[in-house]
């Protein structure tokens, strides 16, 4: 009772290449704001940051949530993994904009104001 080993090898090229464009057209999508600077989105703030750092921000985050999909073939993982690693990333990433975002207002409000005096 021989079992047949023999494996089917499918090409990954088509899979490649649409990976390849979708980063692509992300990346230039960024490339394309950053050059261009719509006045709106320059000048449109939402939680103190301006509304091109967000969209630069989420479409950084979109692309690496590809690339660890695509790349690091999470797509075939199992479920408890996956979650796993994506809501670990997601939350550090969070957690590192909302320091981030704190301390650059905080730094921004004292080189504005100058140095802040406590009387306890």
């Amino acid at each position: 009772m021989a079992q047949d080993t023999r494996h089917t090898h499918e090409s990954s090229t088509k899979r490649i290449w649409s990976v390849f464009l979708i980063l692509s057209l992300i990346t230039l999508a960024e490339v394309i704001l950053g050059i261009i600077k719509p006045e709106i989105l320059t000048q449109t703030y939402f939680i103190s940051l301006k509304l091109i750092n967000w969209i630069f921000i989420v479409l950084t985050l979109v692309k690496a949530y590809y690339i660890v999909w695509a790349f690091m073939h999470m797509e075939g993982e199992t479920k408890g993994l996956r979650r796993a690693v994506v809501w670990t990333s997601a939350f550090l990433v969070i957690y590192l904009l909302f320091i981030l975002l704190t301390e650059g207002d905080y730094v921004h409000e004292v080189m504005q104001r100058g140095p802040v005096a406590w009387d306890f």
